[in-house]
């Protein structure tokens, strides 16, 4: 109970379908994925009275917990820290995420709305709109006056979205880990604008990272960032292993590349692993929505059973290929993988 730790943004995905009529309305393209502004006002709200409408518990942290739930079963394996706003998205996110079993210690600001993310379907297309809301709002106190759950857990994971807003408390959360034995801290890379825009406190942060997680367009902004002169995603994922770690035994990089195979790098290891992964027929996808943080939830579910890299990949390549045949990041009723 309460082995992994999430640090991150906490966001109720509103989905329902959309005629081209409701995304010209707040001019929206198919496929846009934007933050609100004054011309979204009210969307939410028209979504919430389609009958069709699904509220799922998102944001990328949360995703990956209740991933790593989905596959471990046991309830309360994971605890995650974020904060909401004393309305009723934030009770029915709650509600939504407690019934997945995660154990969600929020944050409730009484001054701002729960962040949202509003999904409008059409066709095979979704657009995007999102709200942050309260989920920018958390700060150091809220982990200090909860830091029994630090205690607890073993495994700490947040998001580069987070480094930007929270940066005290994931910097608290690394430097535990390091002085606590058996405790591995853990970073999402998120996207490209996060070494773009936040250097600063990534480079701060990055010597206590025990396993950095990314896709390929963001292990290349992490690239132009240190100035590594190569276009070889492979060679990328080497560098970032082998920058100096305050951990003796260094860090493991773990890089996606959509159908393509993924990548492990270990400290001190000329050799970068490439695990492949099976294809999905396309008729059998629905959207790609959380398949990135539902990876890195089945990594993690193997991982806190000290399972080998490789059965983390698979379990990570499962996950995010039963996400992608569903709306949104939510789960078959069946979880099948083995070892």
């Amino acid at each position: 109970e309460g082995i992994l730790l999430g640090l991150g943004h906490p966001l109720l995905d509103i989905i329902a379908p959309a005629d081209q009529t409701l995304l010209s309305r707040y001019g929206l393209n198919a496929n846009d994925s934007v933050r609100a502004n004054e011309t979204h006002t009210g969307l939410c709200r028209e979504l919430t009275a389609n009958p069709k409408c699904q509220y799922i518990a998102g944001g990328s942290v949360q995703n990956t917990l209740r991933t790593a739930q989905w596959i471990l079963k046991q309830p309360y394996c994971t605890t995650f820290m974020g904060a909401i706003g004393d309305d009723e998205y934030g009770r029915i996110m709650t509600k939504v995420i407690s019934g997945q079993g995660v154990n969600f210690v929020a944050m409730v600001d009484q001054t701002t709305g729960t962040g949202t993310s509003a999904c409008l379907i059409s066709d095979k297309s979704r657009a995007l709109v999102a709200y942050l809301g309260a989920s920018q709002n958390i700060r150091i106190g809220h982990l200090l006056n909860n830091y029994n759950y630090v205690e607890k857990a073993r495994y700490f994971y947040t998001s580069g979205y987070h480094v930007g807003i929270d940066p005290e408390s994931i910097m608290n959360l690394a430097q535990h880990a390091h002085n606590a034995p058996g405790k591995l801290f853990c970073l999402n890379l998120s996207a490209p604008y996060i070494s773009q825009k936040l250097s600063k406190p990534l480079l701060e942060l990055y010597p206590y990272v025990d396993i950095l997680f990314g896709n390929e367009a963001e292990v290349q902004a992490f690239a132009t960032l240190n100035g590594w002169q190569t276009n070889d995603v492979k060679e990328m994922t080497r560098l970032a292993a082998d920058m100096p770690s305050r951990r003796p035994t260094g860090r493991t990089v773990v890089i996606t590349q959509g159908i393509d195979a993924v990548l492990v790098a270990t400290t001190g290891h000329l050799e970068v692993r490439e695990f492949p992964v099976p294809v999905v027929p396309e008729s059998e996808i629905v959207d790609t929505i959380g398949a990135g943080d539902a990876f890195v939830g089945g990594y993690f579910a193997q991982l806190v059973r000290h399972r080998p890299v490789d059965a983390c990949v698979r379990s990570g390549v499962y996950a995010a290929q039963q996400v992608i045949r569903q709306i949104g990041c939510q789960f078959p009723p069946e979880m099948l993988f083995k070892c």
